[in-house]
């Protein structure tokens, strides 16, 4: 835009700044951020540099300035005789999975600021360990320094854990290709059966498996039950037995699935803080996932790797819409909260590499969801599927 200004007479400057110590933007960092971002050449400014620099661009006539305060980063200095070595090195990075598994969790490691590269779990979810889209970066330009391959920078999100990552430098620097990625899908008969294997489901009325739905539904027993205690609600002042009075409730009792609070976000190699910004249908999928798995016979870790896909039905997205979000979850809320990460979610937890799909049909939804997997299924799109639906009013 200021570009575009000045080609037609009119004043304009636009200023790309760099980071500022201690305020805007940058004012948060960590020092492990400020460390991370000197190595790659930039430092932040301080407010007698910020000011001058604002000072000297308004002197000029250049439309579009960068006010920052660069320096040759150490990556840089090693790069610089990159071009020349870069075939060398790519034939004295070892081969032997062993030995290529040790870098890759030493670089790791280095990046993380961990004393002991054992720390980086071969099969541990990068994410669990810590790592965000810079740091992931960071342990991208590692890699391809150690080994002279161009790597790209969503290396750990396609392979999100340390031997995964190393599998699949093996490949590239063997040329050989993992055996699954030759399978072409074959269209299955229109008029196959699709096999249900393992079921797995949570409802009110401390249903927590097939055969206590079956049990509920064969007695008719009573669901209904007073409101959970633990959501936080004032029960209180939400309650007045006036139907016609505005903002409360006129019944103390619903249905109510009494255990959607609990969670064990370890298991799943999931980090406190994000497990408190999950809304808990998210949590509920994971968990009857694993459980249905379970209940078919399969390892849920075997399962990495294959054609495996997830279709789930969800219609309400209100967790964490209310006032009193504690501050440290803002960021995380908008994708923890979101109906569409739902599927996404669980396909990446368990390494699934078929379709994700988060289906939106209000009371269908569960319905649409089986629909979708069983067509998958049939015309060659994935192996095995995860189907089903949840439902929590936050």
């Amino acid at each position: 835009l200021a570009h575009h200004r000045t080609t037609h007479g009119k004043p304009a400057t636009s200023l790309a700044w760099g980071p500022w110590a201690q305020t805007g933007m940058a004012g948060d960092l960590t020092e492990t951020d400020l460390r991370r971002m000197e190595q790659s050449g930039v430092l932040p400014l301080s407010a007698d540099e910020g000011f001058a620099l604002l000072d000297a661009a308004l002197a000029t006539t250049a439309p579009a300035l960068v006010p920052a305060r660069l320096t040759r980063s150490r990556r840089q200095t090693r790069r610089s005789g990159a071009a020349t070595t870069r075939a060398v090195r790519t034939t004295t990075v070892s081969t032997e999975p062993g030995e290529l598994l040790k870098l890759v969790r030493a670089q790791a490691a280095a990046v993380l600021g961990f004393a002991d590269p054992s720390d980086v779990e071969p099969h541990q979810r990068f994410q669990g360990l810590g790592f965000d889209s810079l740091t992931a970066v960071e342990l991208r330009n590692r890699l391809t320094e150690a080994t002279g391959m161009p790597l790209p920078s969503t290396l750990i999100f396609d392979y999100p854990t340390a031997q995964a990552v190393t599998d699949h430098l093996l490949a590239e620097l063997t040329g050989e290709q993992a055996a699954d990625t030759a399978v072409v899908p074959v269209r299955s008969l229109e008029d196959e059966p699709i096999a249900i294997v393992g079921m797995a489901c949570r409802y009110p009325g401390s249903v927590g498996s097939p055969e206590d739905l079956w049990n509920l539904v064969a007695t008719g027993t009573d669901t209904i039950t007073g409101f959970p205690t633990d959501r936080g609600w004032d029960l209180e002042g939400l309650y007045n037995p006036d139907p016609d009075h505005r903002g409360t409730i006129y019944t103390r009792h619903g249905g109510f699935l009494h255990t959607a609070g609990e969670f064990d976000p370890a298991f799943f190699g999931i980090p406190p803080r994000e497990a408190l910004a999950m809304d808990p249908q998210h949590r509920l999928l994971l968990e009857s996932s694993w459980e249905a798995m379970e209940r078919a016979g399969v390892d849920p870790n075997s399962l990495r790797g294959s054609r495996t896909g997830v279709f789930a039905g969800v219609m309400y997205h209100d967790y964490g819409t209310q006032n009193g979000t504690p501050a440290e979850l803002e960021g995380m809320l908008g994708l923890g909260s979101s109906g569409s990460v739902a599927s996404g979610r669980v396909s990446y937890t368990f390494g699934f590499e078929g379709p994700a799909v988060t289906v939106d049909t209000a009371c269908s939804s569960s319905l649409v969801a089986l629909h979708l997997a069983a067509q998958a299924l049939r015309s060659g799109e994935c192996d095995l599927a995860l189907a089903g639906g949840v439902t929590v009013m936050a």
